[in-house]
């Protein structure tokens, strides 16, 4: 008899290494584990541990250069296939509605905790004795206006959208060329078949890409606590736990109750995107997560226009995570040195901040660049103040990083909701795991991922 067969009236011993290997071949767990390792290097040989940065920038990099592509076909192909182009303007136009709500319901909450909490009181700081040669260049020179921020998102040309590094301008091309499809009938109709042939490359390309994951979680989580150190917190914690815990609470209170608006939990979202969210939590940064996020969205039940749109765009306009890090980091600088912010120079800044938010791509040290910005633009706190937190920043980016890729996400399906472009029997047998999610679909079938065979599936609502 072989070993492996139960004898009869016995019960079959569980197949363990089956089990662990199976564990292990999910990505989540993989990243887990490099980022726990990451931490584990960093400490014990931080020099070796700082010297692993390549990893994690490597990672961010070959992400990086897929988002401008994917982005474009999906936004082209969704809007090319609807029938109603004003559809594009209303999902638009709630998505920014949306977004300048959760923005400055994010910037008062941070803006609450800083002056109860008060962080930075009791440190009397001489300003003299700050200097700015630390800082990175981007944190001290001169910040665009409101209107070179507009003109910003206009590339030089067609093509140099694709190729440049910000996201409206890719958002802005997309929407036109998708529109210019719509109106050439037949002659685009072929166009807009090829793109949707050609995001199914793109995501094969993904998929191979996210195997290293790991890698780079790895990699920028050794980096982080090589360099700087777990000794850096102990001088600061009661600013970086603060802001933990105020991203911590804006997320299960306040995106839970836009959840539970929407007959959702918050929870169970939360379990779905579970490997993004280690991915962000090693990385810093929310972008190498941008294509399956969408990916997921869409298998959730949410409409390929509306996950196109405000998505990648909530990626500039609904920064939730840098919003709290910019009224606390803000009110924190002023208390350290010392500068007693009365009720109407705190809500100037806050509507500064409603600007400097904007704009902060989801790459790690954004939002630094976002807070010397605001500092820049009100002249109560001195820039020089920022090389104060330069030095825990990092350990603040992976806050706001997480607090911001679920913002979106739950951003998204509030959107497809207000639209009713969410299928929301689909959605609650998402969240509940009896359509799991599979990346190999995604892959296969463009940006529209299939289902497992004999798997329940609702119909998705037709857009226009």
């Amino acid at each position: 008899m072989s070993r492996n067969v139960a004898a009869p009236g016995t019960v079959a011993a569980p197949d363990r290494p089956g089990r662990i290997r199976l564990l292990l071949s999910r990505l989540y767990v993989q990243c887990l584990l490099a980022v726990l390792a990451g931490v584990v290097v960093g400490s014990l040989w931080p020099s070796f541990g700082a010297e692993l940065k390549p990893l994690g920038d490597g990672f961010v990099a070959l992400v990086r250069m897929m988002i401008a592509p994917i982005i474009f076909c999906t936004v082209v192909h969704g809007i090319a296939a609807m029938s109603d182009r004003r559809t594009v303007g209303r999902v638009s136009l709630k998505a920014l509605v949306y977004f300048e709500i959760l923005t400055t319901i994010a910037l008062v909450i941070g803006l609450v905790v800083v002056n109860v909490v008060r962080p930075g009181s009791g440190l009397h700081v001489d300003v003299s004795t700050l200097s700015t040669d630390s800082l990175p260049a981007e944190a001290t020179q001169a910040h665009e206006s409101f209107a070179d921020f507009v003109l910003s998102t206009i590339p030089d040309t067609l093509v140099s959208a694709l190729t440049g590094e910000e996201i409206l301008p890719v958002l802005f091309v997309a929407v036109l060329f998708g529109f210019g499809l719509q109106a050439s009938g037949e002659a685009g109709a072929g166009i807009a078949a090829g793109v949707e042939k050609l995001s199914t490359v793109l995501f094969r390309l993904i998929r191979w890409i996210m195997r290293l994951a790991p890698v780079g979680a790895f990699g920028s989580m050794a980096f982080t606590i090589g360099n700087y150190g777990l000794g850096t917190l102990r001088h600061l914690a009661l600013l970086v736990g603060s802001f933990w815990l105020t991203a911590l609470f804006f997320v299960l209170v306040v995106l839970g109750s836009v959840m539970r608006l929407g007959g959702l939990r918050l929870l169970p979202f939360l379990r779905y995107i579970k490997e993004e969210l280690l991915i962000v939590l090693g990385t810093s940064s929310t972008e190498p997560v941008l294509p399956r996020m969408m990916a997921k969205l869409e298998h959730a039940g949410a409409s390929k226009p509306v996950v196109g749109i405000t998505l990648p765009a909530g990626y500039s306009f609904n920064l939730d995570g840098t919003a709290i890090y910019l009224t606390m980091g803000s009110v924190f600088l002023a208390q350290a040195v010392g500068v007693d912010l009365s009720l109407t120079q705190q809500l100037t800044m806050l509507a500064v901040m409603l600007l400097t938010s904007k704009g902060a791509a989801g790459v790690t040290g954004s939002g630094f660049v976002a807070l010397a910005a605001t500092l820049s633009a009100v002249p109560h706190v001195p820039v020089a103040a920022l090389a104060l937190i330069f030095g825990i920043d990092r350990f603040m980016s992976e806050a706001r990083a997480l607090t911001s890729l679920v913002g979106n996400g739950v951003a998204t399906l509030a959107v497809a909701r207000w639209e009713g472009q969410l299928d929301e029997a689909r959605t609650r047998a998402v969240l509940r795991g009896d359509l799991p999610f599979n990346p190999d679909d995604t892959a296969t079938d463009g940006l529209a991922p299939k289902e497992p065979a004999g798997s329940p599936r609702e119909p998705v609502p037709a857009i226009g």
